[in-house]
This record gives C-alpha cells, structure tokens and sequence, in this order.
C-alpha cells in the first residue's frame, strides 16, 4: 500500500495533509525519513513512525454498540442521525457499517465492521445465524403462539417465516419474550406477532449467535470487539 494511503486511513489527514508530512521530514519508515507519497509499504513488515509515533496499521473494525431507539442502521442519511454519526473520528476514519440492520425504534446489539465479507457472511440466510431479541408485546402470548411460531408464520405479504424459537417469558396483558430468528425479513419480529393479533411495543435485540450484547454497553455507547468474540464471529461464518 502507498504510505500517503495508508497515513490518510489512520487518520493522519487527508492526502495533500499526508504530503505536508512527508516532505516535512516527520515520516520515518524502518528508522529511515520517508518524503515521497509514492512510496510502497508492506503493512506486516514496515515499521512506521510519525514524529516518533510508531503508527500501528490495521485494515479493519469490529465493533459491538448498544444501539439507542432514535438512530438508524445507515451509513449516512440527510435527514435522520445514523450509528455512524455517533462514532468516535477515529473509528468513524476506517468508514465502517452496519451489519445487517435494526429498525430505529429497535435498540440493542448492532454490530459496526469495514470487513464486507464477514458482513455478507453474517446476514446471509444461508448462515442460519440465530439473532435473538427481547421483547415486550401487546397481548397475552401464549404456547399456542410458541407453537405457531415453531413452524413458521405467515406474514400481512404472504411470505411464510422460516421457524422461529419463542421464549414466554410473562404471559399477561402485557407479556415479556425471547425470540430467536434466522432472517431479517422487514420488521419481521413486528410483523411475525401481528400474524397472531398481538403488537411488539419494545423491541431489543440480545444476541447474535451467542455473541451477547455487553451488559456493561449503556444505549449509544460501543466498543470493540475482543478477540474471542471475534473468533466466534469468524468461526460461524467460516472464515479464517
């Protein structure tokens, strides 16, 4: 990778700033000053400094949010605040994603990556990965329901839901529940209770896999991945 790339995507500034670096003199490369913005690193063996600084590259971003309900899974909007706006500049510089997305009233476990690939795995129906979400429901949810969902319910589009584990937490006028799904159909959890006459009035996701959400995560806050959970992610996508 060119050094004048690789700088601006650390966040030493744009490129014509990355240039004013190098031919300053501020740039060493293997202890040696680097001044030309064509120069070619290799990012495992190269040691880098800027003003003394080693520079610690990396490609890509993992990061766990516990997504508020007034922010929506995009990576711009004109109108409307995304999960990107609210990153820090220097996570928000690698121009990571959404994997996947949650509707904006829905809060919880959204995960944020630059990595396509591991993003395509995690949301490809193929997968099967099991999100699971805590919600609060309008109605009494009953283990006919559990039942129903079992076998896949029929959405207001004729679309039949591939089956899905309920988990009755309350049942009451105002029930509590688990429900684990392997699609990411439209507000399909919404969608899936109203196929049984009853309305989701809370909605958070808890879980992806078994990757859970971080307890400690208030709404609106992240943080990265560490490495054993970025493990599990690679090991149920099959990636190395």
């Amino acid at each position: 990778m060119r050094i004048d790339k690789l700088l601006a995507n650390m966040g030493y500034g744009t490129r014509k700033e990355v240039k004013s670096l190098l031919k300053g003199g501020n740039v060493r490369v293997n202890g040696q000053p680097e001044k030309s913005p064509k120069t070619h690193i290799n990012t495992e063996q190269d040691e880098i400094t800027v003003m003394g600084e080693e520079v610690e590259y990396r490609e890509f971003i993992y990061i766990m949010m516990n997504k508020p309900g007034d922010l929506i899974s995009a990576t711009e909007d004109a109108n409307e605040t995304t999960v990107i706006d609210i990153l820090q500049p220097e996570d928000s510089i690698f121009n990571p994603f959404p994997v996947g997305r949650l509707d904006k009233d829905t809060e919880g476990l959204l995960l944020i990556t630059n990595d396509g690939q591991l993003n395509h795995r995690l949301t490809s129906p193929k997968k099967d990965v099991g999100k699971t979400y805590f919600a609060i429901i309008e109605g009494k949810v009953t283990e006919k329901d559990a039942e129903e969902f079992s076998k896949g319910v029929t959405l207001d589009d004729g679309y039949k839901t591939k089956p899905a584990e309920l988990d009755i937490l309350v049942s009451d006028d105002r029930s509590e529940i688990e429900l684990t799904i392997t699609e990411g159909k439209f507000h399909q959890v919404k969608r899936m209770f109203e196929a049984v006459g009853k309305k989701v009035i809370y909605l958070k996701r808890i879980k992806m896999g078994t990757l859970e959400l971080d307890p400690e995560l208030e709404l609106g806050e992240y943080r990265e991945l560490s490495d054993e959970e970025l493990d599990y992610l690679f090991s149920i996508t099959n990636l190395e």
